[in-house]
């Protein structure tokens, strides 16, 4: 074999060579892809409603932060507040649209913002007096920092913490939904001898609904049931469906946040508002507190 002829085989030889690692480091790459943990944004419709959920890997690197104001503000200003790390936010717990205070404790920075206990609405209205002290241990959302990971979990406000951890951030709402409804025991709904003598939310009825879920694997899974414009009386969802859907995504645990006119989700640069007029049009009202979910420092 000649020189020349040698020098060709093994230029060949380098190019087959390059080929196959260049092919080799393009499947490394697409597997890296592959496994990356990134938000998911789904949409399931049903004949009398439309389901907006965004899921958020427990393994990603984004936490769900709950964030309240001082006074009532569209679900766009609490994004516009943290611009560029936020991806996508849900409406949060129950206030009162007279006096702006909250219904609902909530926690930020390990210290409590938002106590219902001072609203005087609340605990002056002589029709809820026999029922404070459930509605003060409603369900609630909560953020820890666990050995320097962040955990979440859904339980009644007296819930114990979870061991070797610090309770960063919660936001209440409720009623609870998963593993068990827990309405009653947070009195949305009550009864008297047999009869039902008050539903809070209209929970079997139809209606605009904000909801977060957690799944075994600690995934955090945010849903908001929109009516249907072309059906502004008779559309929505049951908080029973609520839940069997939540459980049909494999939550375990999930709660029940604020809903109606509240109801409220934003992802990909856009507000989705769950609720409509009697013509059809959205309805965008300002709220006290939001779940957002933000990319960590």
């Amino acid at each position: 074999m000649n020189k020349k002829r040698a020098s060709w085989i093994l230029l060949l030889l380098f190019i087959i060579l390059g080929v196959s690692l260049s092919l080799g480091i393009d499947r490394l790459s697409l597997r890296a892809n592959s496994l990356d943990s990134s938000i998911s944004y789904d949409v399931v419709e049903r004949s009398h409603y439309k389901i907006h959920t965004v899921t958020i890997p427990h393994d990603s690197n984004y936490a769900v932060v709950p964030v309240v104001s001082g006074e009532l503000q569209s679900i766009q200003d609490f994004v516009n507040q943290d611009k560029g790390k936020v991806v996508a936010g849900i409406n949060g717990g129950y206030f009162d649209p007279i006096n702006h205070k909250t219904t609902s404790f909530i926690v930020e920075d390990s210290q409590i913002v938002a106590d219902p206990r001072f609203n005087e609405r609340l605990v002056d209205n002589p029709d809820l007096k026999q029922y404070l002290g459930k509605i003060f241990n409603r369900a609630e959302f909560r953020r820890y920092n666990c050995q320097n990971e962040v955990q979440y979990d859904i339980g009644l406000h007296s819930s114990p913490l979870l061991s070797n951890c610090t309770l960063n951030a919660s936001l209440g709402g409720g009623p609870g939904l998963l593993p068990q409804n827990t309405s009653v025991a947070e009195a949305f709904i009550a009864y008297q001898d047999g009869k039902q003598i008050r539903d809070a939310i209209g929970s079997d009825s139809l209606n605009a609904r904000s909801a977060v879920g957690i799944t075994p694997s600690g995934d955090i899974i945010l849903a908001m049931a929109a009516q249907k414009p072309e059906m502004p009386l008779n559309s929505g969802i049951s908080l029973p469906e609520l839940t069997d859907f939540l459980a049909s995504l494999g939550a375990v645990k999930a709660m029940n946040l604020d809903g109606g006119s509240s109801a409220a989700l934003f992802y990909g640069d856009r507000v989705i508002y769950g609720r409509v007029d009697r013509e059809g049009k959205e309805i965008q009202r300002p709220i006290k507190s939001v779940l957002l979910v933000q990319e960590m420092k």
